[in-house]
């Protein structure tokens, strides 16, 4: 999920993640928006006929959420889930036998980008949030579009807009904390950007990258996750999370000021605060950039 939607915010100050710590946060996270990749992947079925499609590569698949959205969209296909993590591949699979997909659903354990290569064929290959964690993202597009079949889809979930909670003044501290969050995280994402592994610098135009890997554009579509106050539990629970994981993860970089808004916000007791507060809300958008094999 992109640099703004999926609580990449890990390790004190440093820019590493353990993403087996991370698999609840991971996994509700795409739950709350399933609804977001549902749609997402009616879409693709509009752009890649339904039947012609046997296998999708799920890259980058964290807990499997996904996968498994992909495997009711495509019911023809077997759905591959790849990912780094084993303990997120064996997510994938308990939740692929409990929604009875097991048999459809499949993982495959591999390092990007150095594993695109032994990935096999496939008419669809979905990559949400995964190419930024790549050093060279366009020598990964080129290696991901070598591996689709004729006129198969390569889909891409990078960017949108950035996920907002609270209201832009809330009663605690300096209005606009979910902003000043965002630029520190901006510069947090550059340093995560740059320690990776043959990191290169490339203007994140999807549309071009795709096309300079040799794939025709095929249209992008950002989807909206519109989750209006009053909240359900079970958003509040993921508020919260994320929340105490910005504390935990940028709290060094913030100003003082906001460092003690976000304990406020964090404490249980304090009536303004997450825990309580009825305007709670979820809003955001995520991009789904499309292009085909011709």
């Amino acid at each position: 999920m992109s640099q703004h939607h999926h609580g990449h915010h890990h390790g004190h100050d440093d820019t590493h993640m353990d993403w087996n710590e991370m698999l609840p946060l991971l996994e509700h996270g795409a739950e709350l928006q399933s609804p977001l990749y549902r749609q997402a992947a009616a879409w693709l079925g509009e752009l890649a006929p339904v039947a012609g499609v046997r296998r999708v590569l799920d890259v980058g698949s964290g807990p499997g959420v996904q996968s498994c959205l992909l495997a009711e969209a495509f019911p023809y296909a077997e759905v591959v889930a790849v990912d780094a993590t084993p303990e997120l591949l064996e997510r994938t699979r308990q939740r692929a036998r409990a929604e009875s997909l097991g048999e459809r659903v499949t993982t495959h354990h591999a390092e990007l980008p150095d594993g695109i290569a032994g990935l096999g064929g496939a008419d669809l290959i979905w990559a949400a949030d995964s190419l930024h964690h790549l050093g060279d993202q366009r020598g990964a597009l080129a290696e991901l579009a070598g591996l689709l079949r004729p006129g198969g889809l390569l889909a891409v979930v990078e960017g949108g807009l950035p996920t907002r909670r609270l209201p832009h003044s809330f009663g605690i501290g300096r209005p606009g904390l979910e902003a000043r969050i965002d630029a520190v995280h901006a510069d947090w994402f550059a340093e995560m950007r740059a320690g990776l592994p043959g990191a290169k610098e490339d203007v994140d135009d999807w549309r071009a990258l795709l096309a300079d890997a040799g794939l025709v554009p095929s249209g992008t579509r950002s989807f909206l996750h519109d989750l209006p106050a009053p909240v359900t539990d079970a958003v509040r629970e993921q508020i919260v999370t994320t929340f105490t994981r910005t504390r935990d993860a940028l709290g060094e970089r913030l100003a003082p000021e906001d460092r003690a808004t976000l304990d406020r916000l964090l404490d249980p007791e304090d009536p303004l605060g997450l825990h309580q507060r009825p305007d709670l809300f979820m809003l955001t958008a995520r991009t789904v950039h499309t292009a085909r094999r011709g």
